[in-house]
């Protein structure tokens, strides 16, 4: 009936995370109200880390991608079930080094990374910098040069595959703000000069190559690209990387069109890839990373709103108008992002109408979905929307001054809260006249 297999309807008729009714948790903590239900998480941290080990005897390593939900409770569950992180900020660096994680086991991305950041990097031990371009080299060089240090390194490149996304996070291709270019030389020239500093220690090359991706044979062909570039770097510059960053971009189900590939298919397919090119070219096989992150916490999550006006324009379209909106979840004014929505008190009732559901923001293009099925609603009901893990309390906004909504953490049927609601004093704390 649902997309995740955390969900279900009780006897109240209410839907349930992990056991915890939906409706006493809005009643209990106020709406609009993140929820993540962390054995759900758990339990997929654990099949990309046992999926790893088997495809690689071991010699690999998942990455959470912090980026897709960030904060002190997250990264204290992903290092207790034995994964590593990447970071894009100084910030995301900041609360994971707050939440005492390895920093050896941090790899810090980013296209235009600060020289605080990477020093911020360098003097906190961060495993790995996956580096973007020639001026950030050549800063990090300086760097670790003034502070006597040899930085280890990846660099991202562009492996020129069309992941077939949405434009917006399609990544691989060669019109990308991320990395640098294997068809143009730049990816070999740039590995030259790093070769050359004494600052710099090449360990490997990253790509990623978009989100949300169905399909096995983009991730096989970036394999493939990825391993003869390796092959060049060795037959032209006597150089064997060690480290293999395939990156992440597994698909999930926000609605039941979706059609994601087990997470353990994408390790087998690529791992047969790699294998067989270590084997072709004589490499040694490298340590293969992967970074999932929507896909790890985007199922365990879903956003409750308290539904306020219900507003008809006849022979037009239905609005069911919800608390919250683009501020806390602008995927859909981003990407058209497709979602499954439920109300929450009504959730074994069946879906009966075709709504658009509109958020508070003073904005025309402020939707959360257009002509989606839901059961009648009404003034006070509570709207479930599924699969909001990832990339809605991150990307969330303050606009029109709206607080964040709390976060509140699901575990063994019990509920904590992880990240406290914003208030009105906490918007203008940073305020000076």
């Amino acid at each position: 009936m649902f997309i995740a297999k955390n969900l279900a309807v009780n006897e109240k008729n209410h839907l349930t995370v992990g056991g915890i009714d939906t409706v006493e948790l809005a009643e209990k903590y106020g709406t609009p109200l993140y929820v993540m239900d962390e054995n759900l998480i758990r339990e997929n941290c654990r099949l990309y880390k046992s999926s790893i080990d088997k495809n690689y005897d071991g010699n690999g390593l998942a990455l959470y991608a912090s980026k897709a939900f960030s904060s002190l409770s997250i990264y204290k569950i992903v290092n207790e079930e034995g994964l590593g992180i990447d970071v894009v900020s100084g910030g995301e660096l900041y609360t994971a080094l707050k939440a005492d994680f390895p920093a050896q086991k941090i790899y810090f991305h980013g296209n235009n990374k600060t020289k605080d950041e990477l020093k911020m990097a360098l003097d906190n031990g961060v495993g790995r910098i996956v580096v973007d371009n020639l001026t950030e080299l050549s800063v990090l060089n300086e760097l670790a040069l003034s502070e006597n240090k040899t930085v280890d390194i990846l660099f991202r490149i562009k492996p020129g595959i069309d992941a077939h996304t949405h434009s917006f996070v399609m990544t691989g291709q060669i019109d990308s703000k991320f990395g640098v270019a294997l068809e143009t030389g730049e990816a070999f020239d740039i590995i030259k000069t790093a070769s050359e500093m004494q600052g710099i220690n090449v360990v490997g090359i990253h790509c990623h190559i978009g989100s949300q991706i169905f399909d096995l044979k983009p991730f096989e062909q970036a394999a493939d690209v990825m391993m003869t570039f390796m092959a060049k770097i060795k037959s032209e510059l006597k150089i064997e990387l060690s480290e293999l960053n395939l990156g992440g971009g597994f698909g999930i189900s926000y609605t039941e069109s979706d059609t994601p590939i087990e997470y353990d298919k994408y390790m087998e397919a690529v791992s047969k890839i790699v294998k067989a090119s270590a084997l072709k070219y004589d490499l040694k096989l490298p340590k293969i990373i992967m970074e999932p992150g929507r896909s790890i916490v985007a199922s365990a999550g879903t956003t409750l709103y308290t539904i306020g006006s219900v507003k008809e324009i006849p022979n037009i379209r239905k609005y069911v108008a919800v608390d919250g909106g683009m501020a806390d979840n602008p995927r859909y004014i981003l990407y058209q992002s497709e979602y499954d929505f439920q109300i929450a008190n009504k959730a074994g009732d069946a879906k009966t109408e075709t709504v658009t559901i509109a958020g508070r923001c003073c904005e025309s293009g402020d939707l959360l979905g257009e002509n989606v099925k839901l059961q009648n609603a009404g003034a006070g009901d509570i709207l479930a929307v599924l699969a909001t893990g990832a990339y809605n309390y991150s990307m969330a906004s303050h606009y029109n001054r709206l607080p964040n909504p709390a976060v509140i953490m699901i575990k063994d049927g019990k509920e904590r809260v992880v990240i406290k609601r914003e208030s009105y004093e906490d918007l203008i704390k940073n305020d000076l006249f």
